[in-house]
Parts: structure tokens; C-alpha cells; sequence
């Protein structure tokens, strides 16, 4: 299919590069990269896509691939759907921008009422921004501005969670704790305002004979314990993903923490704030929120402050949003009644009609049913696959969690071999995505999920509407690229002292 540009892998910490390459220097000379007029996100060239339709890319090669991941779990109905370009091309018919501090547009006003009308009450209003990380930016200078105009000033700090991800703005950056993206800017980042506790994912990091009510108990109490060490008035909110995604792969709390820690905020009077980014408007299956969702990832506790993105415009707009409840807006309206944020490009009518369509098509195809009856499918698949007795790949599978079309498969081979030369420029998962791309299958492979260095895990994030027949391919060739890099012949020499067998990965 393809080489080079075929081998993309991720991980939280130094720069990897592709199989078969021992150093960068090979790579950039391999290819025209020190001559691409584009900046890459990673240090060689990219494959080249010319067009979608559905789940399936196609490349400038004429390749075909299936989209597992949909971009960064960004598409959630697929690639040129017709409702949709049509939406598109009527609003570029209409008016293709306004500056929201002088004018409103009618798709963006559509698209607020959308989004409060699905909240259960939760949420008094909303307003948009251009994408996660700028709705997280956002939700930080609403929160602190809330608390300036109720004559709460000193209230100055955040308390996020350790391997979590809020985004790549500085003030996002500092709020998350992805060792890897933080590393270049640490210098930087300010460590005054954003302070971070344990991570909650109990089959990783509970003790041994620990419960999951003496695990709640245990994190509850550090929480509190640092509310105190900053001052509890001193605390603007604690900020979580209900379900992690990028740093840690889908991995979500134990029921009863977050009811705790809403506790905890409602007695220091600080705000609870989810970022919802990654795993909200259906990727869970079921419900627009995770928080909604009846597998309780959050104990069905809504916030008071709440960002969405990537799932709201599903990839045919760039936007994001930030949903706020009536508090926060009656504390904002009895002070400047304003807020006093914003960008350019704020509720951009393009991508609020884009998203208008996305939601629609949402709706009236069931997606959020859909969704949810995909993950009960493609969970069956990835067990059977994976972890039965008769599967050679069980061994090297930790942990498969998640719901709806959202879904992390956690890879584990001894700490001797992983941290051993052979994978010290680039990881197990990044292996698996890179050969996962020459069999055809976009995925996310990242490294560090466990402590910023430890952890490999692979992420699946398919469009909502993603057939069964087009799961047991995406299935296929996940596995296919799992066997065949664990059956690599310079793996299986690391192997030779251990007594885990790589001989069912050889017979396949």
C-alpha cells in the first residue's frame, strides 16, 4: 500500500519515528520533508486524502481506507452526507460571515436553541467558539469571570485531574496533565492557577484489596485535602473529563466520584466543569451528554460549566461550544451582563449550519440509538477478537473499555521489553497505528497512559451509523495489525527470557 508515509504513530513523550528507520535523520532524508511549504504535525509527510464518503478515505494513491477513529473522534455521521453539503450550500447562498459583536445569524441561534432544548434543564445557554481547545479556553475565563462579578475575586485556582487533556491553548495546556504536549511549553505554563489530583480509573490505579467505595472515598479525600491546602474560597471549580480520552483511552470513574466531588464543590462553593469535548454529543451512545448517559459516568450529575466540540459539527465545521447553567448566567447578567471573551470567527454561520444539519441528521436517523447498539456490537467483536481463550492477541490486551462509539483497547507486554532499546523511539501502540494504516485502518495508537510514560493503548471512535458489516472489517484489521506487530521477528527475539509465548501470534 505504502511505506513511509504510511507509519504514523503518537506518543506522550519523545518524538518516534516509523519501522524500519533508526533515527530521524533517515526519515528527513527519505523524504522531501525539509521542502514541504506545510508545517507537519509530525516529522515526515502525511498520505495525501482526496476524498470521503462514509466511513472510508480515499488517497491520492487511489488507496482506500476505513476512518476507525473518525479524524480525533470528530465524525459522528460520516463523510459526505447529503443533508449536510446541502445545508452547507444553501447557508453559502445566504451569508458566509458576520462578526458576533455586531450582528447574530440565524443558523447559530437555531443551534443554541438545539443544544439547551437536549439538556434536561441543565444548561440556561450556550455560545461558540472554533473548537475544543478554544472552548476550554473559554470555560476557564468564564468560570473566573463569574466569580469577578459576584464579588468572589480571590477565587483564583483550578483543580484538574493528572493525565487528562483540556487542549492545546497555554491555559488549556496548563489545566491538562499530558506530560508529552506540556513538555516543550512547561517553562511557560503557569503552575500557580492549575493544580492536579489523582486520575479515577479504578482497575489501574486502586490498591490492592481496595474497593471501589474505599477507592471513591480515598480520591474524595485528596480533593478535599487540596481544596484546603489552596483555601477553599480560593477555588474557582474542578474540571474532569466524565470519560478520558487522548491521555489515558477511554477510561472513566467508579460509580460514586463524581457525586462525591460534587459534594465537595457545592460545600466550598466552587464550580463543577466537565469537558466533554472528546466523549459528549453522542459518542457515548444513548444520549447527547455523558453525563446523561445510563451507564452513569458522571452518577448522572450534570455541571455548572460544560464544553462540547468535536461531535457537535462532526467534522463539516469547525466549532465548539460552552453550555452554562441559569447560576452562571444570572451571575453574569446581575454584573456586566456580558461576557468578555471572544474570537473572529464565533459562531461562524457556516459552521453553525453545517452543525444544524449534523444534529439534525442525528435525530432523524436515531444515531444516538445507533450509537449505543454500536458499541454494544463492537464490544462483543473486540472481546471476541481479542480476549477469548482462543485468541492469540489476549496475552497483550490489558484492559477494553468504553460505550457507545467510543472505545480504548489497552495493550500490555513486560516493563523489561517495552522499556528495553527496541521501543525507545517509538512505542507499542504507535507500531500497531502505523501498521493498522498499511492495512487499511485509520486508528489512534498513544503511549503514556498509565503515568505520562507507562501505558500503551490503541483508541476507536467510528461514525455513529458504522454498519456491523463494516465493524467486523474494522475488527479484521485491527487485529491483523495487532498479530502482525507482536509476530515481528525482532519482538519475538525480546520475548525469548519470558514466559509469555508469542506462539499463537506466530500460527496466525
Amino acid at each position: 500500500m505504502m511505506s513511509l508515509a504510511a507509519n504514523l504513530s503518537t506518543t506522550t513523550e519523545a518524538s518516534i519515528v516509523p519501522n524500519g528507520l533508526d533515527d530521524i535523520n533517515s526519515l528527513t532524508k527519505s523524504m522531501p520533508f525539509a521542502h514541504e511549504p506545510q508545517l507537519h504535525r509530525v516529522p515526515w509527510v502525511p498520505p495525501v486524502a482526496v476524498g470521503a464518503q462514509g466511513i472510508y478515505i480515499d488517497l491520492e494513491d487511489g488507496t482506500r481506507i476505513i476512518d476507525g477513529v473518525g479524524g480525533a473522534a470528530v465524525n459522528c455521521i460520516g463523510s459526505g452526507h447529503p443533508k449536510v453539503l446541502q445545508a452547507i450550500s444553501e447557508q453559502l447562498q445566504k451569508i458566509t460571515y458576520v462578526y458576533n459583536v455586531q450582528l447574530l445569524n440565524q443558523p447559530s441561534q437555531e443551534l443554541a436553541k438545539h443544544l439547551i432544548s437536549v439538556s434536561e434543564g441543565a444548561f440556561a445557554q450556550c455560545f461558540f467558539v472554533s473548537g475544543g481547545s478554544e472552548a476550554m479556553e473559554a470555560v476557564i475565563k468564564l468560570a473566573r469571570q463569574y466569580f469577578w462579578e459576584i464579588s468572589q475575586p480571590e477565587r483564583r485556582y483550578f483543580i484538574a485531574r493528572k493525565q487528562s487533556y483540556h487542549g492545546n491553548c497555554l491555559g488549556t495546556l496548563a489545566l491538562s496533565h499530558h506530560p508529552g504536549r506540556r513538555a516543550p511549553y512547561e517553562a511557560i505554563l503557569n503552575h500557580d492557577v492549575f493544580h492536579h489530583v489523582s486520575p479515577a480509573y479504578y482497575k489501574r490505579y486502586a490498591r490492592e484489596g481496595e474497593s471501589e467505595e474505599e477507592y471513591v472515598q480515598r480520591l474524595a479525600d485528596e480533593v478535599d485535602a487540596k481544596f484546603q491546602e489552596l483555601g477553599p474560597g480560593n477555588v474557582i471549580g474542578f474540571v474532569a473529563e466524565p470519560v478520558v480520552g487522548a491521555t489515558q483511552g477511554v477510561t472513566y470513574a467508579p460509580k460514586g466520584y463524581f457525586a462525591a466531588i460534587n459534594k465537595i464543590c457545592k460545600k466550598y462553593g466552587a464550580l463543577l466543569i466537565y469537558d466533554e469535548v472528546m466523549c459528549g454529543m453522542g459518542r457515548m451512545g444513548s444520549t447527547y451528554h455523558a453525563w446523561q448517559n445510563p451507564n452513569s459516568y458522571t452518577d448522572g450529575i450534570p455541571p455548572d460549566i460544560q464544553a462540547v466540540a468535536k461531535g457537535l459539527g462532526g467534522g463539516y465545521g469547525s466549532i465548539g461550544a460552552v453550555l452554562l447553567n441559569r447560576q452562571i448566567a444570572d451571575g453574569l447578567r446581575q454584573g456586566s451582563n456580558y461576557l468578555q471573551h471572544g474570537h473572529t470567527y464565533q459562531a461562524h454561520p457556516l459552521a453553525a449550519a453545517a452543525s444544524v444539519a449534523v444534529q439534525n441528521v442525528i435525530k432523524e436517523d436515531n444515531l444516538l440509538e445507533s450509537a449505543e447498539k454500536v458499541g454494544v456490537y463492537l464490544e462483543k467483536r473486540l472481546h471476541e477478537s481479542l480476549t477469548s481463550l482462543d485468541a492469540p492477541c489476549a496475552p497483550y490486551i490489558y484492559d477494553i473499555r468504553g460505550g457507545g462509539c467510543f472505545w480504548g483497547i489497552e495493550l500490555q507486554i513486560p516493563d523489561s521489553i517495552l522499556e528495553g532499546q527496541y521501543f525507545k523511539k517509538e512505542r507499542l501502540a504507535g507500531r500497531v497505528q502505523a501498521r493498522a494504516m498499511e492495512n487499511g485502518l485509520v486508528l489512534m495508537g498513544m503511549s503514556g497512559g498509565v503515568d505520562g510514560k507507562k501505558g500503551e493503548f490503541l483508541m476507536l471512535s467510528p461514525a455513529y451509523n458504522i454498519t456491523e458489516t463494516e465493524m467486523d472489517e474494522l475488527t479484521r484489521r485491527l487485529v491483523k495489525s495487532i498479530m502482525e506487530v507482536l509476530a515481528d521477528s525482532k519482538i519475538q527475539n525480546l520475548f525469548k527470557d519470558d514466559r509469555v509465548s508469542m506462539k499463537g501470534i506466530k500460527e496466525m
